[in-house]
């Protein structure tokens, strides 16, 4: 504090003693003119010039002012800050309402006075350090220095009130992964060796190449700043000044800037955020996926990779510190990849609620993880709530086993890649990936939802009419955006009936046929780096190709149910709360349909009887399975529905 007070009054005197040569040049002009000038309130001060550095010195080595330059800043700011100074530039220009700095008055009262200094590229106007009021002489034009450069001057620190609410400052983490430090040294030496490089982090999302950033200013003893991508003007002379501005603050605030991609549109990123980072020359980190390319600007890519299990697990067990979570903090590691900041936040949202148990504890964490993990697919995917259970899946024995271990597998990533050492040489064999295929309706999607519940993971279904694209690169495009936004959490993935995109590989007899099967082996390469569980379902199990089965680690087959799959179905199909009356269950099971129809005939059943107010009855059935069939094109037989009434 005292330091900064010294300091405050050392500048404050460079300043006085820099206004009071501008005041005694202008009493030496007025007096070679043979005006007699007002009796000064302010007399010339005996002050020499400090030896610590003042803010005056160093916005004239930043910005590069001639000797005269900083003098037509000093007259400006003289005016604002002196009223004997402003009463002497009237005086000097022969009428009491010329309160004000003019160029004319500058070029006659400074001998080191140059025309180029009123040039729009020249400093003081491509700075905005001056303004030049409109007027019919250039020369003549009142000259006001901007606001903020005054408050420098002066000392008093602050963002510019223009860029108020689309910067915001980035304070250094508390904690960082120590795999990111390697990254930090990196950027600190680009920026120490480039005047105004660009860094672009290839990352999924902007948390921890922004606390990369933040640590590397730290090191430099400057600020970060964030803006999103997505605030930049789109019109050309609002982005222009909007980088110029900029570029003058991070040289007065010695400041770097951080630009946030997220929700930034192909159209945006090519018409906008470009054009701008091409202008803008400053220090800058991107956060984006996908690299960016700027031209002939300099850029330097640095990788954001996935941490490694035994750094979640340090993170999560300094946060929870001292509770006994060990085995819990297992599963959080080996299913969210979150920074240090979300983890804290985690904690911080979940301690504040009343915890009953260890258990409770972490099923809240668990969830907490989950909702801030969340993927951004909506225009892709559809999340599906899922409530089923094992007790709602009918299916023979070595199904049902089948799909036991690939919940066992999700479950216990951590401790047989990490823990065991277990994991392959290439991190693309970690994902798990699975086929379901079988005849519409036998229990698929019903049992990717049962996984879900069961592992309490979010399930997306992918839309496969917005995923491919008849564009040679959307698909691939689209594809990598849904494992990348799915990444963090783990979420399970379903690709419902996927032989239309994942078929056999065809000869390749023209260009359609190559890109579809890069297409093809695009979305195999991604399927086994994702680190969560990939589900496809397909009714033609032949449709697919055999290399691409090869590579899945499981296939599970859903047969069409026989008469004893059938009858358990029917038994488990109607809710305790449904009022029934003389089922029959082992002649609704002689029905030649899957669990699919079965819960169609049940349900309009259901609505029979509620339209009559009944319980429900086999009548009821027998109008539903009708209706049913004839949606299946198909005739009930007497060996089906003989003796039900």
């Amino acid at each position: 504090m005292t330091a900064a007070l010294d300091w405050q009054t050392t500048n404050q005197q460079a300043l006085a003693a820099a206004l009071d040569g501008i005041r005694q040049q202008l009493r030496h002009y007025v007096a070679s003119q043979g005006v007699a000038a007002a009796a000064d309130r302010e007399p010339l001060s005996a002050l020499s010039q400090p030896s610590a550095p003042s803010t005056l010195s160093y916005l004239s080595a930043v910005f590069q002012l001639t000797p005269f330059e900083q003098q037509v800043l000093l007259l400006c700011a003289g005016v604002e800050l002196s009223a004997s100074l402003a009463q002497l530039c009237a005086t000097a220009q022969g009428g009491d309402r010329f309160t004000y700095a003019t160029f004319s008055l500058a070029l006659a009262v400074f001998p080191a006075a140059h025309w180029s200094a009123i040039a729009p590229i020249a400093p003081l106007r491509r700075w905005r350090l001056i303004e030049v009021t409109e007027s019919d002489s250039l020369t003549q034009s009142r000259l006001r220095i901007d606001e903020r450069v005054l408050h420098y001057l002066a000392g008093v620190p602050y963002v510019d009130d223009r860029l108020q609410g689309l910067i915001r400052l980035v304070a250094p983490p508390d904690w960082l992964l120590p795999s990111r430090q390697p990254l930090v040294q990196r950027l600190v030496d680009v920026w120490r060796a480039q005047p105004s490089p660009l860094v672009q982090f290839c990352s999924q999302t902007a948390a921890e190449p922004q606390a990369i950033a933040a640590v590397a200013c730290q090191t430099l003893e400057a600020h970060l700043y964030q803006i999103r991508a997505i605030d930049i003007p789109t019109a050309i002379s609002e982005r222009e000044a909007l980088a110029r501005l900029w570029e003058r603050e991070a040289l007065l605030s010695h400041s770097a800037l951080f630009l946030d991609c997220e929700g930034l549109t192909p159209s945006a990123l090519q018409q906008t955020v470009k054009p701008w980072l091409e202008s803008l020359q400053a220090r800058l980190a991107i956060a984006s996926p996908a690299p960016i390319l700027t031209g002939d600007r300099p850029l330097v890519y640095l990788e954001v990779s996935r941490s490694h299990w035994a750094e979640q697990r340090q993170i999560w067990q300094q946060t929870l510190s001292p509770l006994e979570l060990n085995g819990q903090i297992d599963a959080l590691v080996s299913q969210f990849n979150l920074s240090p900041a979300t983890i804290e936040s985690v904690w911080a949202e979940v301690s504040q609620q009343p915890l009953t148990s260890t258990a409770a504890l972490a099923t809240q964490l668990w969830d907490s993880c989950r909702l801030r993990s969340r993927p951004q697919l909506e225009h892709l995917a559809q999340r599906l709530t899922a409530v089923a259970t094992w007790a709602d899946l009918v299916l023979p024995e070595r199904e049902l086993q089948m799909l036991q271990e690939i919940a066992a597998q999700v479950r216990q990533q951590a401790k047989v890649y990490d823990t065991w050492a277990f994991s392959p040489p290439s991190a693309s064999g970690l994902g798990i990936s699975a086929l379901f295929a079988g005849p519409s309706g036998t229990g698929k999607t019903l049992a990717a939802a049962v996984l879900a519940h069961e592992l309490r993971l979010d399930l997306y279904r992918i839309d496969l009419s917005q995923v491919v694209s008849k564009y040679v690169g959307e698909t691939e495009k689209n594809l990598r955006q849904v494992f990348d936004a799915a990444e963090a959490g783990g979420a399970i993935l379903l690709f419902d009936e996927a032989d239309a995109l994942f078929g056999k590989r065809s000869e390749v007899k023209d260009a359609h046929d190559r890109y579809a099967n890069i297409e093809v082996s695009y979305l195999l390469q991604r399927m086994e780096a994702y680190r969560g569980l990939a589900i496809l379902t397909t009714n033609l199990k032949k449709s697919i190709d055999s290399a691409f089965l090869r590579r899945l680690r499981f296939l599970v087959q859903f047969p069409f149910p026989d008469v004893a799959q059938r009858l358990e179905i029917w038994r488990r199909i109607f809710p305790a709360s449904l009022p029934t009356q003389a089922l029959d269950y082992p002649k609704l099971a002689r029905l030649n349909i899957t669990g699919g129809n079965i819960r169609n005939v049940a349900l309009n059943a259901a609505f029979l009887a509620a339209d009559e107010n009944v319980p429900l009855q086999m009548s009821h059935l027998l109008r539903a399975a009708k209706t049913e069939y004839t949606k299946l094109d198909k005739t009930l037989t007497d060996a089906e529905i003989g003796g039900w009434l």
